[in-house]
């Protein structure tokens, strides 16, 4: 029952997610780059801060210097920026298949960085994943979109992000990582809103998107963390996916976009690579398990 909880708030949390994008497109209309990230990040830090002191989980510590929290913290940084700066330019279908290569970049960092062991049949779902992401963003041809490389380096940082995320010390409560994490970013959005010098115009409406975006941006960056406690990852994680489906949706439904087939597909490639790679690595946890299990005996 408690796997099933998991996996509904999992969906849940990419439903939440999905509206936040759509929220931070929304503002992105009357809002600069600079703005839209600085009160994103302003907010959010709010409410983790109101959480984490209802949790009572500690926020002053040292903890907040140690390497792995600090190497989050600045990947937070790049993964928030190019987040900000392409969802506001790129259609949100697109926007969202990108998106999608997160657990492959989780691979193929823990691959490079970690020395941890990849199988040829991982690599090959990586490799097509990065093909589907190519006909997606489509460099080079007609109606390529110069701000989707943003989108790219938004993903890699996020991707990055959860892969730093398992080296930081057990002891430190998810919601102060996530704290330290959003409060990293508050700093970038002030000097980029500063750097344009753009005019903000925060009528009500954008005002009322805004904090929309900031509370269900915090919602769904803690049910996925709630739900990643609550069963394990590799039952989990494949349920990120339904982020696609959402996001896809709301800008078919919202802004009247119209994917193309190419878009189709490569989203249709990346969705059964990374599906195929979390099952590799399901798979080979279980087989690691039995092992151990044998061994004791």
């Amino acid at each position: 029952m408690l796997v099933v909880r998991a996996i509904l708030l999992m969906i849940l949390a990419m439903a939440l997610l999905a509206l936040s994008d759509m929220f931070i497109k929304l503002s992105s209309r009357s809002l600069s780059p600079g703005h839209v990230m600085f009160y994103l990040s302003a907010g959010g830090t709010l409410c983790f801060v109101l959480i984490a002191k209802w949790q009572r989980a500690k926020l002053i510590s040292r903890d907040a210097l140690h390497p792995w929290v600090l190497a989050r913290s600045g990947l937070e940084i790049i993964g928030g920026l190019g987040l900000v700066l392409s969802i506001g330019v790129i259609p949100l279908s697109l926007f969202a298949a990108i998106m999608q290569m997160a657990p492959l970049v989780v691979t193929l960092g823990a691959a490079l960085f970690l020395k941890e062991p990849v199988g040829p049949r991982r690599w090959i779902a990586i490799f097509v994943g990065i093909v589907g992401m190519l006909l997606v963003i489509r460099p080079g041809a007609e109606g390529f979109e110069p701000a989707a490389l943003f989108a790219v380096m938004g993903v890699c940082g996020l991707g990055l992000r959860d892969l730093i995320t398992r080296l930081a010390p057990s002891h430190i409560p998810s919601i102060s990582l996530a704290t330290w994490g959003f409060s990293a970013t508050v700093p970038i959005g002030l000097a980029l809103m500063l750097l344009t010098d753009a005019p903000a115009d925060l009528t009500p409406t954008s005002a009322w998107h805004m904090a929309a975006g900031i509370i269900v941006t915090a919602l769904g960056y803690y049910a996925v963390t709630q739900a990643m406690r609550m069963a394990p990852a590799a039952i989990v994680s494949p349920f990120r996916y339904t982020r696609l489906i959402f996001t896809m949706s709301l800008g078919i439904l919202v802004f009247g976009e119209r994917p193309d087939g190419l878009t189709l597909l490569g989203a249709g490639i990346i969705l059964a690579a990374g599906l195929y790679a979390l099952y590799r690595e399901r798979k080979l946890a279980l087989e690691q398990d039995k092992l151990r299990t044998q061994a004791a005996r």
